[in-house]
């Protein structure tokens, strides 16, 4: 695809845009969203829809008018610090000494979507993401102060609350009952103009726009598997509500296909099947438990197809099989196609990301695989975290190993003799955040935080996630050379 792939938000919109996903979905996924309940409260009925033929004019009104008071405005202040080091004064009173502060002050626009009557919103982590402020506008124009309950930058989705009485949550659809060709609405606040409705099909499903190519290198690798439609959405419509005819939701519009940074005929939505599930994750452990199978996979094309002798494109075609992993616990092959997901097929690598990131670490799925030989086997494969854990963790778990976009790791006694480091802390991986946005690496090792030895990844993450204002690290390179990064919060 030759056009810019842009967020949907106003203000701090940039060239290409980093976002993505991965998730799962345990047995008690299978209860429809009308018996959860939230703090109490519960949340939209959960609609089974598959898609009705329209016949004659088709009325949108109906549609609209259920979803248009469920869709919210979301405003935002954002306020950047950055720390300029001066190397003169450094060079006589030591690194970290002599930095002065840099404020820089923003403002952004976008959606979001009422998905509780006790004030949870849903919309995309971009929107929010650095904002000191938030703010959310009801379609009866009354404002309310939005808190973070928590955000997921690989799937670009976050979750908001309100304190507000009479809030409309919005109908819950099934985006796997989508079809190709069915109408769908875009409802949201493109250029400030509110509670804006557009109309147009779903052009495609398992959509996998690249965009997030230059995070293929970490661990978590992020879930593009979008609804692709020709409903017309602009900046300020990101995390606002694809819905269908009934007014459904089905996805929460993120990203178009642009060289203007304007609507040119391709939206990209987040699938609401995924984002239920990581919203519930959200809202239930403060944070997105990610699953994987521990396999590398490639879309089988023509070459793939030719050079491993396959009888045709179909499936997934296993390149690498994770050692440990819970594929090769259950036996699974490196060259071996995936044909299903439990009953499934999937013939892209988007679909099969889209189905895994249904479920949560600790679920079993049911693959469906040709092997070498050219024969079907179904192997069971339980899912396990990217620590290739099965037991489900807390914000407060995690926090303890992750900060700022970045998880670490202790220094194994061998990697401080071949390092010549009595202390220090390995980074393990990056997501985006402060820490990759800044030049860390993966692999780095962190010395110093602000003139602070590190001796512990629990002690590291509790100074990162604390700091306020700038933060100097120290780094220590392979060769033994030290470096600092300077950032502000």
């Amino acid at each position: 695809m030759n056009n810019t792939l842009k967020y949907l938000g106003v203000g701090f919109v940039g060239g290409m845009i980093p976002f993505a996903f991965g998730f799962l979905l345990s047995s008690n996924y299978n209860t429809p969203l009308s018996e959860q309940v939230i703090d109490g409260d519960r949340v939209a009925k959960t609609v089974s829809y598959n898609g009705m033929p329209v016949e004659g004019s088709t009325s949108f009104v109906e549609a609209s008018e259920n979803t248009i008071n469920s869709v919210v405005h979301v405003t935002t202040k954002v306020v950047r610090t950055q720390v300029q080091r001066d190397p003169f004064y450094e060079f006589f009173y030591g690194p970290g000494t002599g930095g002065r502060e840099f404020k820089q002050y923003g403002s952004g626009s976008g959606s979001g979507v009422i998905v509780s009557s006790a004030g949870y919103i849903v919309t995309n982590n971009h929107v929010i993401q650095d904002a000191s402020e938030i703010e959310v506008i009801l379609n009866d124009n009354s404002k309310y102060t939005a808190t973070v309950i928590g955000t997921d930058p690989s799937t670009d989705i976050a979750v908001l609350k309100i304190d507000a009485p009479g809030l409309r949550p919005i109908s819950i659809g099934n985006s796997d009952d989508l079809r190709v060709g069915e109408w769908v609405l875009a409802v949201g606040n493109p250029f400030n103009l509110t509670s804006t409705v557009t109309a147009g099909i779903v052009s495609a499903k398992a959509r996998n726009i690249n965009l997030l190519s230059d995070r293929t290198r970490n661990t978590n690798v992020p879930i593009e598997s979008f609804i692709q439609t020709d409903a017309a959405v602009n900046p300020g419509n990101s995390g606002g509500a694809l819905v269908n005819t009934k007014g459904e939701l089905v996805g929460i519009n993120t990203a178009i296909a642009s060289q203007t940074g304007s609507y040119t005929g391709y939206s990209f939505a987040v699938p609401v099947n995924l984002v239920n599930k990581v919203m519930r994750d959200i809202i239930d452990f403060g944070v997105v438990q990610r699953a994987y199978l521990g396999v590398q996979i490639a879309d089988i094309n023509q070459e793939i197809k030719e050079k491993n002798k396959l009888p045709s494109t179909k499936g997934v075609f296993i390149s690498s099989v994770t050692e440990n992993g819970g594929s090769e616990k259950a036996g699974v092959k490196q060259n071996w196609v995936i044909l299903k997901v439990g009953a499934k097929e999937v013939n892209s690598v988007a679909a099969l990301q889209e189905e895994i990131g249904k479920r949560r670490p600790g679920d079993k799925v049911n693959l469906t695989l040709r092997t070498e030989d050219g024969s079907e086997v179904i192997k069971e494969i339980l899912l396990r975290s990217a620590d290739g854990e099965t037991a489900l963790k807390s914000k407060e778990e995690m926090s303890k190993t992750a900060a700022l976009g970045g998880t670490f790791a202790e220094l194994t006694s061998k990697e401080k003799k071949e390092l010549n480091l009595s202390f220090g802390v390995k980074v393990k991986t990056l997501e985006p955040g402060k820490l990759k946005s800044s030049g860390l690496s993966e692999g780095d090792i962190i010395t110093k935080v602000n003139q602070t030895q590190i001796e512990s990844v629990e002690q590291l993450t509790r100074l990162l996630n604390s700091a306020k204002g700038g933060v100097l690290l120290e780094i220590a390179s392979e060769s033994g050379k030290k470096e600092y990064i300077g950032f502000g919060l």
